[in-house]
């Protein structure tokens, strides 16, 4: 028998010993039919209390590995051939998961340091956040869930948050909704995985714009999808490029991601048009609308909408902090149904604890406020830094129109620039930018940087833009 034993330290040891004597039978260094000695023989040898070998005994002998003759030992039970576990499980090659997996890397991307200046897009700013208030509405929400019986909860989300939302997104954005109409999701990317489960299977076209949203892309392909690029112009998709027989169109019409336009009122139309036609669905992501700087916000798809073809996705990421992974989609009638059994069918329903603290934070007038001093915060943002851009990167680069958003596109004039090298030059100097050409799959990508100021404070914005125009020059 090769039995080759060591546990230390004061706390568990009978864990350790069990482990040690499972994988030793598992491995084939302890063969089926061996005795192993005495609990009080082996605690004397080991150093440890009876207790102690007596539970990690007792243990192998309630999964199967030992059992116990009275008067005669502790015999070996393998119960399995132990050539077979020669390998410890986690190292293992035997299972490949679909090619579609390979090309998939997930997780936000984290700089090596903390970047002096942090021009990432996408991220709102967590100081701008009303911790103390939302903290007082968690605390009240977990003192009121010791009431409670625990029981799994309504699908379709807490109906007070549905409620608040069918308001907010009233005034917001005039879409005329009920709380009937509106699904809580963990953030935007659940919307869509729930949308992909219900309306395609695999080797359905999913059309979407490029360049867009990497993360949307890649989920609809790991949905068996076959995602169909749609070019751009200044009024947002180009409708007569969308495929024949794409069954979904993926789009952000209000602020497109990452370009920036708004979708043409006439093209808006004419997409709502196609639909109707070829009996295919919309999903319209308002990503970022609440922060509008220069005009009243478009009028969403959703609200234009008369066939019941659009399925609007709406999400606090970007509005409150994207940790709290709220998000919220509002669906035609035609699909509900299909649409609350998914999200059952997935994680049941959302934290609920969360949403009753957000819906008491909408009730209170806290969004709006937030709403409003972040608006404002961010518009003195991106002024700074279209002025910082023109001024120190007008011979390389030039802003993109954007009117809405925690970012905006620097395109560049010179086409000896190529977006991928300048990001790499520039996270390398501390200064965090993403090349435009990530967003795209088109096999000459437009050269620029996406630039965003959501955690950038104002007063290093011109700085940090100075010290790009310094990476530039060195580039080009």
């Amino acid at each position: 028998m090769d039995l080759h034993l060591t546990v230390s330290g004061r706390h568990g040891l009978a864990t350790q010993l069990y482990r040690q004597l499972r994988d030793a039978i598992l491995e084939g260094r302890i063969r089926s039919g061996d005795n192993l000695p005495p609990t009080r023989e082996l605690a004397d040898r080991l150093k440890v209390s009876r207790n102690t070998v007596t539970a990690a005994y007792e243990r192998l002998t309630s999964e199967g590995f030992l059992s116990a003759r009275v008067g005669s030992g502790t015999f070996v039970r393998s119960p399995i051939a132990p050539a077979e576990h020669r390998r410890n499980a986690l190292s293992g090659t035997g299972l490949r998961p679909l090619p579609v997996w390979d090309r998939v890397t997930v997780g936000p991307e984290r700089p090596a340091r903390k970047p002096a200046f942090d021009f990432r897009a996408g991220i709102p700013d967590a100081r701008l956040f009303p911790f103390a208030a939302w903290r007082r509405l968690v605390t009240r929400e977990l003192h009121s869930a010791e009431n409670r019986k625990a029981l799994y909860q309504e699908p379709s989300g807490l109906l007070r948050l549905r409620q608040a939302i069918a308001r907010h997104v009233g005034v917001a954005r005039s879409i005329q909704a009920t709380a009937e109409d509106i699904l809580i999701t963990n953030g935007t990317q659940q919307a869509l995985d729930l949308i992909g489960r219900v309306l395609w299977e695999p080797g359905a076209v999913v059309a979407m714009e490029d360049p867009g949203y990497p993360m949307a892309r890649l989920l609809f392909q790991s949905q068996g999808a076959r995602v169909h690029p749609v070019p751009l112009d200044a009024e947002g998709l180009e409708v007569d490029a969308l495929p024949e027989n794409a069954a979904v169109v993926y789009t952000t019409p209000s602020h497109q991601f990452p370009l920036g336009m708004p979708m043409s009122l006439a093209r808006r139309m004419a997409l709502l048009s196609w639909a109707e036609r070829r009996r295919a669905a919309i999903i319209e992501d308002d990503y970022d609308s609440e922060f509008r700087f220069d005009d009243r916000p478009l009028e969403p798809l959703q609200s234009l909408d008369r066939g019941g073809r659009v399925i609007y996705v709406g999400s606090f990421s970007k509005t409150l902090l994207p940790e709290l992974r709220v998000g919220y989609l509002i669906a035609p009638p035609s699909i509900r149904p299909a649409l609350r059994a998914a999200k059952a069918l997935t994680d049941w329903h959302s934290p609920l604890t969360t949403q009753a603290a957000l819906a008491r934070f909408m009730e209170e007038g806290l969004l709006a406020r937030h709403v409003r001093r972040a608006r404002k915060e961010y518009q003195s943002r991106r002024d700074r830094l279209v002025s910082a851009i023109e001024r120190h990167l007008g011979t390389w680069a030039e802003p993109a129109p954007s009117v809405a958003g925690l970012h905006l596109c620097a395109l560049f004039r010179d086409e000896r620039l190529h977006a991928d090298e300048v990001a790499r030059a520039a996270n390398a100097e501390g200064i965090a930018v993403y090349p435009l050409s990530r967003f795209s799959t088109a096999p000459t990508p437009p050269q620029g940087l996406v630039l965003g100021y959501g955690s950038i404070p104002v007063n290093r914005i011109d700085e940090g833009v100075r010290r790009l125009a310094v990476v530039l020059a060195a580039t080009r």
